[in-house]
C-alpha cells in the first residue's frame, strides 16, 4: 500500500510529476524483483520443493508447474503495484469494476475450460487465473499510462479545499 499512499500524497499536495514519479519507480522496482524471484525459478525450478519436503511425487509435481509458479511472481509483482497506484490516485471504482471483470469474466471460465474442458487439471486453472490476471495488469497499466497527472493533482487539490474548507465554498 505504500505506492497507494505516496501517490495520493504527493497528489493532494498538487505535485503531478512526483506522483507520477512515484508510479513508475515503484512499478519499476517491483518488476525488477518479479523478474529477479521468477528467474530463480526457472533456474532452480528442479530443486524448488526440497526445502519443504522429500517426496518424489511433490517435487516432480512442483516441477512441473514451476513454469506457472514463474508468470504468477512476475505478475503480482506488478499488478499490486498498478493497483495501489490506482487506488492512491482515486479510482477505486474503477479498480473494482477492473478486479471483478477480469476475475468472473476472463479467471473463472478460463480457468473452468482449461481444467476440466481441456482436461489440463491443475495447469487449466491455474493457467486461466494467470490469463486474468494478466489482462487485469495490462488494463491497469495503459490506465497509468494514459493519466494526466497534472490534472489528477489539479482534481486532489480541489477536493482537498473542498474538505478543509467547513463552510463548503472553495
Amino acid at each position: 500500500m505504500c505506492t497507494a499512499h505516496r501517490v495520493s500524497n504527493e497528489l493532494g499536495a498538487g505535485n503531478g510529476k512526483a506522483a507520477k514519479f512515484a508510479s513508475k519507480v515503484s512499478a519499476i522496482t517491483s518488476l525488477i524483483i518479479g523478474i529477479f524471484f521468477s528467474t530463480m525459478i526457472l533456474i532452480f525450478h528442479e530443486k524448488l520443493a526440497i526445502i519443504f519436503t522429500s517426496s518424489d511425487i511433490v517435487l516432480q509435481a512442483v516441477d512441473n508447474l514451476a513454469l506457472l509458479l514463474s508468470f504468477t511472481i512476475l505478475l503480482n509483482s506488478i499488478q499490486p503495484v498498478l493497483s495501489g497506484v490506482a487506488v492512491g490516485s482515486g479510482w477505486q471504482a474503477s479498480v473494482a469494476y477492473i478486479n471483478i471483470s477480469c476475475y468472473y469474466i476472463i479467471c473463472l471460465p478460463l480457468g473452468a475450460a482449461l481444467g476440466w474442458g481441456f482436461h489440463l487439471g491443475v495447469r487449466g486453472i491455474w493457467s486461466g487465473m494467470i490469463g486474468g490476471t494478466a489482462i487485469q495488469t495490462l488494463i491497469l497499466i495503459l490506465i497509468t499510462i494514459r493519466c494526466d497527472w497534472d490534472m489528477q493533482a489539479q482534481k486532489a487539490s480541489l477536493r482537498m479545499n473542498i474538505l478543509s474548507n467547513p463552510s463548503g465554498k472553495p
